[in-house]
């Protein structure tokens, strides 16, 4: 028997809102949607996906974490050629830069539903 991963999957309040976004800065192709859950996959594969199910009582985590608040839980690290000009793309998807920048070679970001994800260059 062999394990592999599926997908990874995120919660929230608009399954197909934020499934548009990434759809949009990854530019792979919807697999599955309705309005409680779409599938992403990059084109060409059928694995792993990048999925999204609906939370009706979504609470954003938070970047950085801090006693007694919500938590981060996971991140997606997201590679990249150009830092700059990806981050920029990114924002004008809508996604927002985090006021916590914890390195200069990586960049931290929130999607429009507030899951924390990073920008990386090769190598960082």
């Amino acid at each position: 028997m062999t394990t592999t991963l599926g997908a990874f999957v995120l919660g929230t309040p608009d399954p197909p809102a934020l499934a548009d976004f990434y759809r949009a800065l990854l530019g792979w192709e919807e697999a599955e949607r309705d309005p409680e859950w779409v599938r992403l996959r990059a084109p060409g594969e059928d694995r792993p996906c990048l999925s999204f199910q609906l939370e009706r009582d979504h609470t954003p985590p938070v970047w950085p974490q801090g006693p007694g608040t919500q938590q981060m839980q996971a991140h997606l690290d997201l590679r990249v050629d150009d830092l700059e000009a990806e981050t920029e793309r990114a924002r004008a998807l809508g996604a927002t830069v985090a006021d916590h920048q914890p390195q200069n070679d990586v960049r931290v970001l929130l999607d429009p539903h507030g899951h924390p994800f990073c920008l990386f260059l090769p190598g960082a």
